[in-house]
């Protein structure tokens, strides 16, 4: 059923031609092998730095060291949105993208909302001797 197919003229004498099962809303992006080339070869090097900087001890400071392998993940989930998953602001009239958005904006709410409360919460629960949380039988 995925052929178009012509039907008689309606009323005002307009041929109408529908086209069953492909809806592309503009979307003419076509991948080729040079693109999941380059998107391969970004997240090899994506994936070798941050390896290299924790087998090497290059950064003294872990907290440095983990920041910036945060840093070159995130540019690799972009690398695979853009390369792999082929999301950019003209796939599906921008809906894709929107959508991402909107997953990311919700995502870093719950991260950081949980963080803060895990993080107050420990800070603000008092802490109870020893000889009371444990029971001697």
């Amino acid at each position: 059923m995925s052929q178009a197919h012509t039907q008689p003229h309606d009323d005002l004498g307009h041929d109408h031609v529908h086209d069953h099962g492909h809806d592309n809303h503009g979307d003419d992006y076509h991948a080729t092998v040079q693109d999941y080339v380059k998107g391969f070869v970004l997240a090899a090097i994506l994936t070798a730095i941050p390896f290299w900087l924790v087998m090497g001890k290059v950064i003294e400071s872990s907290t440095t060291t983990s920041l910036v392998i945060l840093g070159f993940a995130a540019v690799q989930i972009v690398v695979h949105m853009v390369y792999f998953l082929h999301l950019n602001s003209k796939s599906q009239g921008g809906w894709n993208m929107l959508s991402l958005i909107f997953t990311a904006v919700l995502l870093i709410i719950m991260l950081i909302g949980s963080i803060w409360v895990m993080f107050h919460l420990n800070t603000n629960l008092m802490d109870m001797p020893r000889h009371e949380t444990t029971q001697n039988p």
